[in-house]
């Protein structure tokens, strides 16, 4: 009787306390097919994922540039069109402002204002505009901003908004930043005077970011003109050459003499 008692308690344990891993119905069977179409999905889902962002990347610039464009003829159009509709002339029989050649026209007044302004009472009624904008209190800092990146771009070679393309180590060690140098400042220490380059790195847009002094000797000039660095900055790296190749250092006529060699 102890036996069986001892050998009927034994499964009653097992049954009570355990679950059976073999049981199809708490354990179903990881059928090759699920695995295969868990595999195709897997697969189907990176392939899309990655389709899309290069679709994004794509089209992103060129929706970006037909934005703005198609902005910039609605409005240049919309301020020359009244004048034209106010006049009546039409031509063949077409009114103008219903050709949209307000468009037209703000693109040739721009180029004779650059016409104008590169001859010398062009410059001179410019520099008496920019003279009498400059005194006006909160107007000047927004048009002295506005100009230095307008001169960044400028074709006019003698600019000096932004001298070189620079390539600092920020913010840790092992990472690089863009930049341009836009100024040098000499700084006076005991020991000697250390010449620093203000860089202007962009943070957000070109115009808006921060300025950081640097040795002048640790600064990567790289050989990249200032419009291609801009270019860099505003798409985000995407126009980024393969390689680049940093330019030989030209020493300065205008470094200063370290203090312990004055005194």
């Amino acid at each position: 009787m102890a036996e069986e008692k001892e050998s009927t308690s034994i499964p009653l344990s097992q049954g009570g306390g355990g679950e059976d891993p073999e049981d199809p119905a708490k354990s179903p069977p990881n059928s090759p097919s699920s695995t295969t179409r868990k595999a195709c999905y897997v697969v189907l889902q990176s392939w899309v994922s990655k389709k899309f962002m290069t679709g994004c990347v794509v089209l992103f610039p060129v929706a970006v540039t037909f934005f703005i464009t198609w902005w910039f003829i609605q409005f240049v159009d919309g301020f020359f069109s009244p004048i034209y509709a106010r006049l009546g002339i039409d031509i063949f029989g077409i009114l103008l402002y219903d050709a949209g050649l307000g468009f037209v026209t703000s693109l040739i007044f721009v180029f004779f204002v650059g016409v104008f302004v590169s001859s010398w009472m062009g410059a001179t009624v410019f520099w008496l505009g920019e003279w009498f904008i400059k005194r006006m209190p909160f107007v000047k800092h927004i048009y002295s901003a506005s100009k230095q990146i307008s001169a960044a771009i400028s074709p006019d070679q003698n600019t000096t908004a932004f001298k070189e393309v620079a390539i600092i180590r920020h913010p840790r060690v092992g990472e690089y930043a863009f930049g341009f140098i836009t100024s040098s400042v000499v700084l006076q220490r005991e020991d000697g005077d250390e010449e620093l380059c203000s860089v202007y790195v962009p943070t957000n847009h070109l115009y808006i970011g921060d300025i950081f002094l640097v040795n002048s000797e640790e600064i990567i000039r790289p050989n990249l003109s200032i419009r291609e660095g801009i270019e860099i900055i505003v798409s985000g790296g995407m126009t980024m050459p393969q390689l680049i190749s940093p330019l030989e250092r030209i020493p300065r006529q205008s470094d200063r003499i370290p203090l312990n060699r004055i005194i």
